[in-house]
């Protein structure tokens, strides 16, 4: 029989805040995981790669010493999301894709999409 072990495997999502709650959440999945992919669920929303990459810094300074855990950054998608962004999120080596909510389905997601073709211009990046 062939075996193989997740040692430290990737965890699919990772929905993060702020305060104590979110500092206990990050280190928790850092113990379990090599790597998560971030969608925090903040107000107001991270909208850019500016945003992203300040938040990123916020979660690695939350975890123990030597820690070995890389966030791997969403925005959040708006309607009006310029394509430049995404460019930039690109570029920087630690946005990794976009949070797509529509308009008022779920907590924070006032600011969401409203009609999928509103973000055509910037998903075709």
């Amino acid at each position: 029989m062939n075996r193989f072990t997740l040692k430290r495997p990737t965890t699919g999502i990772c929905i993060c805040a702020t305060g104590p709650p979110w500092l206990r959440c990050s280190a928790d999945s850092a113990r379990r995981f090599a790597r998560a992919i971030v969608m925090p669920n903040l107000k107001p929303p991270v909208r850019t790669t500016q945003q992203a990459l300040e938040y990123r810094e916020r979660i690695l300074q939350a975890l123990p010493p030597r820690t070995a855990f890389e966030p791997l950054m969403t925005l959040y998608l708006t309607d009006d999301t310029p394509p430049e962004e995404i460019t930039r999120a690109k570029l920087s080596g630690h946005v990794f894709g976009v949070k797509l909510y529509p308009a008022g389905a779920t907590t924070h997601s006032d600011e969401g999409v409203t009609r999928l073709s509103r973000c055509f211009h910037a998903l075709e990046k």
